[in-house]
């Protein structure tokens, strides 16, 4: 007997005017719900993000088809990702149904479900299934009853978990009713491709024909009324993120990760600097509160969070939303927060991890713009105080301008003012200049190239801060000023290539500097040794036994610039044996000073750098290897204040390098 089955069996081809209405108008129902929505989006400002339409459109299959962001969220990612695939699985099975009946058959006289195709097409669509209940069961255990810490749960999410249920369990059903009368009785064979199918119709083998047909016939019709209730309910329940967190991949921002727009501070007739309502944000950032699953992994990742601090990037995306849908005049800052805003360590965990590809961090940085441009305020009078003297005397420290290149003396520097000759410009930054311990690091830097024969340059008493601290707690005039400045003296005396040691100035420079007109190219230490080391122009001699440590990734490397592999590299090369720390790479924690915070004392929660280090300890390496100033300075405070001192040190990349290096 040919293997195929009759399409519409016991409910009959009279059911196709009604269905195709019904559908149609649950299609257009949806559609009207989402409509309905675009005034929302549209209270925001303007931003283009239908550039480059082909490789959005190409993102956009990746990201859905691939559920790659979803797989990499250890906790229900892989469940997550299951289902998806086996939900999606059954609608396209049940589209080619359709087409079949309606199309192929009637149009083509052509059936493809039959033969071999069909028991392949049925095993598939039921082992589907049986996953897309598996895994919908495991997602059910674990917002319901495991209830992991900060998962918010509301009644809308049981509602529908078991719609779902109900669509998912009434498929079968309807299926082991119709085999029980039919495969059972006239194709056992063909059965067994329909595991699922098969064991449901097992159940109906005492009934009489007559009662399964009937029960299958109300099952059919409850089976459709479900589907039509899901469509119908996306637009109005968190069930929209099928299309809005889909359609956000496409809507993906294409700068440079960590890209800020940078305003023009003298444009008139602009009142506003800065987001004090919705209206002043962009559509695209009203949109991520549709886009957003509240699945927390912003939140878990979250350093402040973390620490007991009141930060959840979460919340922030939903209050937006809210804002946007129930009071668009409302004082943002004030729904979100200060203590909220300024917490944030612009670390970027959040946007790492997020599979909704939500932009979180640069929605704090426009309430935080028009907290210090237009209210004036500050994360605290330290904060106050460092600004202040980063304005006058170009550091935060408010040290004399003379005194920024004596950390130099004794070394082969040249400064560019001399005018002689250059390999590199050493764009050091205020920790390496001022702060003694950070001081060591560029001394250590400069042997380093020192050994390899590169003239170094640096630009001493006329360098000043590159502007990313304060820029990152809104003060985006200030750093225009002090970025402008350096910006002028660096294209007047020729530059061609410059290296820091600091990661904020990496990223500074390489590229915040850009809108500012300056394109050179720039590139952090860890790479430049490596490329050293890489082209024979420096030989590291390993120590005779080799060294344990553990290795910190700082999030201006790590998640904003991709650099993981070649620090490792560098330490294996020079006797390092490697112990990771529980999040490392681009899943690291932060140290707690990215966003300005350097400049802020940490007066709520516990201190991010005391559990980092905690992380560090952890390991069992007795030796923590940063490659950051900021990181090096939080570091060293969290030894002494989270009672490490003699359980683990910290050190610099270039301090380890620059006493194996091997003189030929």
């Amino acid at each position: 007997m040919e293997s195929t089955r009759e399409i519409y069996w016991n409910v009959g081809h009279g059911v196709v005017i009604p269905m195709y209405i019904l559908s149609f108008a649950a299609v257009a129902l949806l559609a009207w719900g989402f409509w309905k929505r675009l005034p929302m989006y549209r209270l925001g400002k303007p931003l283009n993000r239908f550039d480059r339409y082909e490789e959005r459109v190409k993102l956009l299959i990746a990201d859905v088809f691939s559920q790659e962001k979803i797989q990499r969220v250890k906790d229900g990612g892989i469940p997550h990702a299951l289902f998806f695939w086996g939900f999606l699985t059954l609608f396209a099975g049940t589209t080619l149904v359709m087409f079949q009946a309606d199309f192929f058959t009637p149009l083509m006289q052509v059936n493809i479900l039959s033969g071999p195709f069909y028991e392949a097409f049925s095993l598939v669509l039921d082992i589907a299934g049986i996953v897309a209940i598996l895994m919908l069961a495991g997602l059910f255990i674990r917002r319901f009853i495991i209830k992991p810490p900060g998962l918010e749960t509301i009644d809308q999410d049981y509602i529908i978990h078991l719609l779902l249920f109900a669509i998912l369990i009434t498929g079968f059903l309807i299926e082991g009713a119709r085999m029980a009368v039919t495969e059972l009785q006239q194709n056992p064979r063909l059965a067994h491709f329909s595991p699922g199918g098969l064991l449901v119709a097992q159940l109906f083998t005492s009934f009489t024909p007559e009662s399964i047909r009937t029960t299958h016939k109300i099952l059919w019709w409850l089976h459709f009324a479900l589907v039509l209730g899901f469509f119908y309910a996306i637009p109005y329940t968190k069930l929209r993120h099928i299309f809005t967190t889909s359609i956000n991949s496409f809507f993906a921002p294409f700068e440079d990760k960590g890209f800020i727009p940078t305003i023009n501070m003298e444009e008139e007739g602009v009142e506003q600097f800065g987001a004090a309502r919705v209206t002043d944000l962009t559509w695209k950032d009203i949109f991520d509160a549709d886009a957003c699953t509240t699945c927390k992994r912003c939140q878990d990742r979250c350093p402040a969070w973390a620490t007991d601090k009141p930060l959840s990037p979460m919340k922030v995306v939903k209050q937006i939303g809210e804002a946007a849908l129930g009071n668009p005049a409302s004082d943002l800052c004030q729904v979100v927060s200060q203590d909220v805003l300024w917490a944030c360590t612009t670390c970027r965990a959040c946007q790492d991890i997020c599979p909704a590809n939500i932009e979180h961090v640069n929605k704090i940085l426009e309430m935080r713009r028009n907290l210090t441009l237009m209210e004036g305020a500050f994360p605290g009078d330290e904060v106050r105080t460092a600004t202040g003297n980063t304005e006058v005397n170009g550091n935060p420290f408010g040290l004399a301008y003379a005194s920024r290149g004596e950390w130099a003396e004794g070394l082969d520097v040249t400064l560019m003012e001399s005018g002689a000759e250059v390999d590199i410009l050493y764009f050091v930054g205020c920790y390496a200049s001022f702060d003694k311990r950070n001081r060591e690091v560029a001394r250590n830097f400069v042997r380093i190239c020192a050994s390899a024969g590169i003239r170094v340059g640096i630009l001493g008493k006329e360098e000043k801060c590159c502007g990313e601290p304060v820029r990152k707690l809104g003060n985006e005039y200030l750093y225009q000023m002090v970025a402008a400045e350096n910006i002028e003296l660096i294209k007047g005396y020729g530059v061609k290539r410059i290296v820091t040691t600091c990661p904020h100035c990496f990223n500074t420079l390489a590229r915040d500097y850009r809108d500012l007109g300056m394109d050179l190219p720039v590139e952090h230490y860890t790479t430049f040794i490596h490329a050293l080391l890489k082209k024979g122009e420096i030989n590291l001699k390993a120590a005779e036994e080799p060294f344990s440590y553990t290795y910190h990734d700082s999030c201006y490397i790590g998640r904003y610039m991709d650099i993981l592999d070649q620090p490792r590299e560098i330490l294996a090369r020079a006797g390092g044996r490697l112990t990771e720390m529980a999040q490392s790479g681009y899943d690291s924690f932060c140290c707690g000073a990215g966003g300005g915070r350097i400049l802020a004392e940490e007066k709520i929660g516990t201190k991010i750098s005391e559990t980092r280090v905690r992380m560090a300890t952890d390991t069992g390496a007795p030796l923590l290897v940063s490659n950051c100033p900021f990181c090096l300075t939080m570091f060293e405070d969290g030894i002494k204040t989270g009672g490490a001192e003699g359980a683990i040190v910290v050190r610099d990349l270039a301090e380890i390098v620059a006493e194996r290096i091997a003189f030929s």
